[in-house]
């Protein structure tokens, strides 16, 4: 099999974690990983806080920019979002049950807590849950630039107070009241 990032560089034997095979790439240390292989070493492992690598050094930027090829089957794999925050996505073949990890992305994956979470990422609800994370993102962004940056935290904080309290409503009133 050949890495569907690099093209010509055949995938070999390795290892993401003790008990975690995967058909790795030695140019790029892109991962070809078996969900039936993940879901049977997340069974019996479990990633703590002890495993978890500072993202400072990950680039969350390694994501390739185009639809890749599964080294298995040569369908398109189908990308997916970690976080809305970031703009790392994961690749899976749908008809192989193989995830491409770039370089890194396992790494980036264990400092989210997600090293034994990962078949959840390639959910609907996950899914859902980044759009709207990224769509509040996107909303504090335009505040921060019409208002300026200082004030846009002022308001995420107050919104955060809001949604906490009871009286939410009568306080909203009392505000539009001027």
């Amino acid at each position: 099999m050949h890495c569907p990032k690099c093209k010509n560089e055949y995938l070999k034997p390795t290892k993401l974690e003790e008990g975690l095979p995967v058909m790795g790439c030695p140019k790029c240390n892109g991962a070809l990983l078996s969900l039936l292989y993940y879901r049977d070493w997340s069974e019996r492992v479990v990633v703590t806080s002890d495993d978890v690598v500072d993202t400072g050094e990950i680039r969350s930027d390694a994501d390739t920019a185009t639809a890749l090829g599964c080294p298995k089957c040569s369908r398109l794999m189908t990308k997916y979002l970690v976080s809305g925050a970031l703009n790392t996505r994961l690749d899976l073949c749908g008809n192989c049950d193989e995830a491409w990890l770039d370089g890194g992305e396992w790494q980036l994956l264990k400092s989210l807590e997600l090293g034994n979470a990962l078949p959840s990422v390639f959910t609907d609800s996950w899914q859902r849950k980044v759009r709207a994370e990224r769509t509040e993102l996107d909303r504090v962004e335009r505040l921060k630039k019409r208002v300026g940056e200082e004030d846009a935290e002022q308001a995420v904080a107050v919104k955060k107070w809001l949604g906490t309290t009871q009286h939410k409503s009568t306080i909203l009133h009392f505000l539009g009241s001027d």
